[in-house]
């Protein structure tokens, strides 16, 4: 008997002392999980913001790893940090002006610097010249303009001492024999422990946090995968502290139920709506003005409003959000060209918004004219038709003749005539339409359906 009892202890010893296991997150029902997913589904359109020491050489912010900085090269950012000019109630009204329902900043990138004041690292902005806790402030701005709060927070560290030196590191080795002396003295566990504890001071600090984004598992040869972060741990973490959260898919955990909410494709027009399993799943893309991330001021491959615009309706008509980055500057303020893109999709999303918001992709049956694309909101029963190409006094609709109750232009709510087709397509409508465009970017045609 006392065998029998000393066993059954060291069993429960282990079992409370062991990782976590994947049985332990939470599980949910579909329904459940769109549910607690549908503001963010109706959303559609967020601001990235990625921003740290790397704004200062402003050459991309994975400058560190390119140029294969030391921490003692790097220093000197860190000792020039002063973003005199930040007003993240100035980023924020810019959001929401442009149609931005969700925001998600950078509370620590790759290079481990830290925006808030973390009680686990002194390489933080608390430490620098700016000497206050940049996350606090921009909760609060964001918040109080109605839009959601997220954090990224990366899970790989080019200045923690613990952090193994890998393949994505600034000082990654050609020769795998390097690694073993390069990494003496370093110890993963504690880095483990050093994220949680943040991840922790995130999600308990600043009220509630709608979005975490964790970025990003490698796996493979002198690589990371989930074993190495504690995958699994962080994200039980995560949803133990914030219930309602909503994740990304970069922790490596696709394969565990519970283990991620949406996809992210990234830099990238999908073909169509993205699937796993056979089934449709929630995504974002999440993509820049131009090709960085951070604040990169010789840049010029800078995207165009009616592209960006384009890109935000190309996401919704398959089904998904549209995450838009914007690289703040080292004094803290968007630079020109990102206020100019903000904006000129401002200005379409005050009268076109309609056509994001709640919207989705049309339903099988309805079929894309050249050079348009559809979304369509299941609520309101409305079709969106936008004009990537405007046609010069009529537009051949295909399958509407029945369908039809009203049709109109969104930008003005100016009645759009039709007609049946008839001839050799009787089940097409014919909409007329001026032969000047009108002056939006991309006009869009509204149709209530029967």
């Amino acid at each position: 008997m006392k065998t029998k009892t000393i066993i059954l202890f060291l069993l429960a010893l282990l079992v409370f002392n062991a990782p976590y296991s994947y049985s332990q997150l939470p599980k949910e029902s579909e329904s459940q999980k769109a549910q607690r997913m549908l503001w963010w589904t109706n959303a559609r359109f967020g601001m990235f913001i990625h921003w740290g020491l790397y704004a200062l050489p402003a050459r991309h912010e994975w400058v560190k790893n390119y140029e294969r900085l030391t921490n003692e090269q790097y220093r000197k950012y860190f000792e020039n940090f002063n973003p005199d000019m930040y007003n993240p109630k100035e980023w924020a009204a810019m959001a929401k002006a442009a149609g931005m329902k969700y925001v998600v900043l950078t509370a620590k990138h790759h290079e481990g610097f830290c925006l808030f004041d973390s009680k686990y690292t002194d390489y933080k902005a608390t430490n620098t010249p700016i000497g206050k806790d940049l996350i606090k402030e921009y909760v609060e701005a964001f918040r109080a303009e109605g839009l959601k709060v997220g954090f990224y927070y990366s899970l790989i560290d080019w200045h923690h001492p613990d952090y193994t030196v890998d393949r994505m590191h600034p000082q990654r080795q050609e020769q795998d024999s390097v690694y073993a002396r390069l990494n003496k003295g370093r110890d993963m566990a504690k880095y483990r422990e050093y994220m949680k504890n943040q991840v922790r001071e995130l999600l308990t600090n600043y009220g509630e946090i709608s979005i975490i984004w964790f970025d990003f598992s490698f796996p493979g040869k002198n690589g990371k995968g989930r074993a190495d972060w504690d995958s699994e741990g962080l994200l039980k973490l995560a949803r133990s502290l914030q219930p309602g959260i909503i994740v990304d898919d970069r922790l490596d955990l696709k394969d565990v139920e519970g283990g991620w909410d949406f996809t992210t494709p990234e830099q990238v027009k999908v073909a169509k709506w993205p699937e796993f399993n056979g089934k449709k799943i929630p995504w974002e893309t999440c993509q820049t003005f131009s090709g960085s991330w951070g604040y990169y001021r010789d840049e010029t491959s800078w995207k165009s409003n009616a592209q960006l615009i384009e890109l935000l309706i190309e996401s919704v008509s398959k089904g998904g959000n549209l995450l838009l980055n914007v690289g703040p500057t080292a004094r803290g303020t968007f630079d020109y060209r990102a206020k100019d893109r903000l904006s000129g999709m401002g200005e379409w999303m005050k009268y076109n918004g309609r056509s994001v918001y709640g919207c989705t992709e049309a339903p099988e049956g309805f079929t894309a004219p050249a050079n348009t694309l559809l979304t369509y909101n299941p609520v309101k029963k409305a079709l969106y038709i936008h004009l990537l190409a405007y046609p010069m006094g009529s537009i051949s609709l295909p399958g509407l003749a029945d369908k039809v109750k009203y049709m109109q232009f969104l930008h003005d709510a100016s009645e759009i005539r039709y007609r049946a087709a008839g001839g050799e397509n009787p089940g097409d409508v014919i909409a007329s339409l001026p032969v000047i465009q009108p002056p939006v970017e991309i006009p869009v045609i509204e149709v209530l359906l029967k």
